[in-house]
C-alpha cells in the first residue's frame, strides 16, 4: 500500500464539499504545487547561505548556459527582461567581480560579459545545494519511473504552453 501524505488528506477534506472533485487532478496540482513551494525555499537557503541574491544568481546562471559568456541583450532574451535592467544587474555583479565585461569577439562596437571564477564558484555552489536536494527528491523513483514523469510532466506543459480556448 503506498504510504498517504498531506495531499492525501487535503482531497478527503475536500471531497465532502465539492463532489464532482477529481481527485487525480487535485492531488497531482496539489503535489506539483507542494513540490515547487518546497524547492524555491531550498533556493532560497541556498541562495542565502551563499550570500547571493536570487536575481544575481539567475543572471549567472543565463551566463553559465552560455559557456560563461555572452552580450547583455541575449541575457536579457533568456532571462525574459528589458536589456536595461540587465544592465544594473551586470553592474552589481561586476562589483562583486563575479562577471567582468570584455569586448565582443564578433563585434568590435559590442561589450560581451563573462563569468570570472568567483562568479564560476558562486554560480555552482548554490546550483550544488539546489542539485542534490533535486536528486534527493527524484531518488525516490527509479530511473524508468523519472524518465516516466518527465515525459507525463512534458505532455501536461506542452499543453499549457497553448493558449487557451
Amino acid at each position: 500500500m503506498t504510504p498517504r501524505d498531506r495531499v492525501d488528506r487535503h482531497v478527503e477534506r475536500w471531497l465532502p464539499v465539492l463532489p464532482d472533485l477529481d481527485a487525480d487532478i487535485e492531488g497531482a496540482v496539489t503535489r506539483m504545487g507542494a513540490l515547487t513551494r518546497h524547492l524555491r525555499a531550498v533556493k532560497e537557503r541556498a541562495l542565502a547561505d551563499v550570500d547571493l541574491p536570487a536575481h544575481e544568481f539567475d543572471t549567472l546562471h543565463a551566463l553559465a548556459g552560455r559557456q560563461g559568456r555572452a552580450a547583455p541583450s541575449e541575457i536579457a532574451a533568456d532571462l525574459d527582461m528589458a536589456p536595461a535592467s540587465v544592465t544594473a544587474r551586470v553592474d552589481a555583479l561586476a562589483r562583486r567581480q563575479f562577471v567582468e565585461r570584455i569586448p565582443s569577439t564578433v563585434d568590435r562596437r559590442r561589450v560581451d560579459v563573462a563569468l570570472t571564477d568567483a562568479g564560476w564558484a558562486a554560480w555552482r555552489g548554490a546550483l550544488d545545494v539546489l542539485g542534490a536536494e533535486e536528486h534527493r527528491l527524484l531518488g525516490a523513483l527509479d530511473p524508468a519511473e523519472r524518465r516516466l514523469l518527465s515525459d507525463l510532466l512534458r505532455r501536461v506543459l506542452l499543453v499549457a504552453e497553448q493558449p487557451a480556448d
